[in-house]
């Protein structure tokens, strides 16, 4: 019988922003460290983690809610895809995003229970609040003048 997991978090960012980051590859390699390319589209490949994850987009619900047929290099040749949802619901100072993994292989669900938690949830953690502390730009009008030019050093003389 296949494994199942669910597992929730509380991510200080807006559902729209963390839509927009798992289904963008920049913002998904960003904050998993890791090389990933999604087509944001229902029918739309997606791979993580340099191919380790490879599926497709099965269906969307803009800002809500995000599935994905989902397997790694490591399930038994022959296995069908899992299935990953992703419900997104806004929470006083964030987004509760609760992951719903079915059809792991059997016996395999620690394993990425782990794997959410340690190479997604964390490093999402890190990167919305990193995001969120990073200062907006302001222009004054001193920001706004170019810097004034350096004097132009000589050239250190060459040992012999």
């Amino acid at each position: 019988m296949p494994d199942s997991l669910r597992l929730t978090t509380v991510l200080a960012a807006t559902p729209e922003q963390v839509y927009r980051a798992w289904l963008s590859s920049s913002e998904h390699s960003a904050f998993t460290g890791s090389r990933s390319e999604v087509e944001a589209r229902v029918g739309g490949a997606h791979t993580a983690w340099d191919g380790y994850i490879v599926g497709r987009v099965l269906e969307l619900e803009t800002d809500r809610r995000i599935v994905m047929a989902w397997r790694t290099t490591e399930f038994p040749p022959g296995a069908p895809d899992s299935r990953v949802d992703i419900l997104l619901m806004p929470e006083m100072g964030g987004t509760r995003v609760t992951l719903v993994h079915t059809g792991i292989p059997s016996g395999d669900g620690v394993k990425y229970d782990e794997g959410w938690k340690e190479n997604y949830f964390e490093p999402m953690a890190g990167y919305f609040r990193a995001n969120a502390k990073a200062p907006r730009r302001r222009t004054s009008k001193a920001a706004r003048k170019p810097a004034p030019k350096s004097p132009k050093r000589k050239a250190a003389p060459h040992k012999r």
